[in-house]
């Protein structure tokens, strides 16, 4: 059995299940999520099962048996214990395998049963050979509303360009803004000039969990439309239809780095920033080659 720990916002989540469902697929075992930090995590939920996902819910039994029998399970507390189980084995041959850095680390993948995953796990190396597999699970279960089917339809007749403006708890949280940043109005503009050099009669499709600033301040030469028929509770609705866009202008975002990653068309362009944080942190295994920074 692998389980793999689920925390943070849909992005997060996703990143996190593609891991766990590439070592399990890739030795037939099986795959358990823990989504029991959502209990007292407020400022996410636990979004995956809108997915057409593998599904399966570990139990609080389950998650207790990866570690070790005379300490109390406190989920908060999960990220100091890593080192009391297996001290005498390579990290990753333990029942307990915690995250050591950002980057790609191929050691995870000799992975092959009984572990549990506690980290973000955000770079695309771990999983790009299961690609296909992947845009089969992330389908969105739940056919179109009228109102996303006509988007849909918009963009599946335009040469369509999704925009992503990340703000949210980057903007209000003084501790998340000092880490994260925003990007700048001059990333959308510099990437949307670029992008007409290659793309013919491009047509700009805006998403944001802030669509009254970005209407406000944010403005191009060229057709756009504003997509704001669903909540910031839905961001699986925004996801499915930025994916269906055939080219991506993203924001530091987890979020939009999966929409634009999930999108089949095999000649998008896509432009992220250069800079995806306010403090050091290597973006080297994070950022697929053939996307432009900016």
């Amino acid at each position: 059995m692998i389980i793999v720990r689920l925390i943070g916002g849909l992005g997060n989540q996703l990143y996190q299940y593609a891991l766990g469902r590439k070592i399990s697929f890739l030795n037939n075992v099986e795959l358990k999520l823990d989504i029991s930090g959502y209990q007292s995590y407020l400022l996410w939920s636990y979004q995956l099962g809108k997915f057409n996902i593998v599904e399966k819910i570990a139990t609080d039994k389950e998650v207790a048996s990866f570690l070790p029998y005379y300490i109390e399970l406190n989920r908060r507390e999960l990220k100091k214990l890593h080192n009391l189980t297996g001290l005498f084995s390579p990290y990753y041959k333990r029942k307990y395998v915690k995250e050591r850095s950002n980057l790609f680390d191929p050691n995870i993948l000799k992975i092959t049963d009984n572990a549990y995953l506690d980290g973000y796990w955000g770079s695309y190396k771990y999983f790009a050979d299961i690609v296909d597999l992947l845009q089969k699970d992330f389908t969105v279960k739940a056919e179109m509303d009228q109102k996303n089917a006509e988007i849909a339809r918009a963009i599946s007749g335009t040469e369509s360009v999704s925009i992503h403006f990340r703000r949210g708890d980057y903007v209000t949280n003084p501790q998340t803004n000092a880490y994260h940043g925003t990007c700048s109005l001059d990333y959308y503009q510099r990437a949307v000039k670029d992008i007409n050099k290659y793309v013919s009669d491009p047509h700009f499709f805006v998403f944001s969990d802030d669509p009254d600033w970005v209407q406000q301040n944010f403005s191009i030469p060229y057709p756009i439309t504003f997509v704001t028929i669903n909540g910031t509770d839905e961001p699986h609705k925004d996801l499915r239809l930025m994916s269906l866009c055939r080219h991506h202008i993203i924001a530091n975002s987890s979020f939009s780095w999966w929409s634009a990653w999930l999108c089949t068309n095999k000649d998008k362009k896509v432009y992220c920033p250069d800079k995806w944080f306010n403090v050091p942190y290597d973006m080297r295994d994070a950022i697929p080659e053939f996307w432009k920074r900016i």
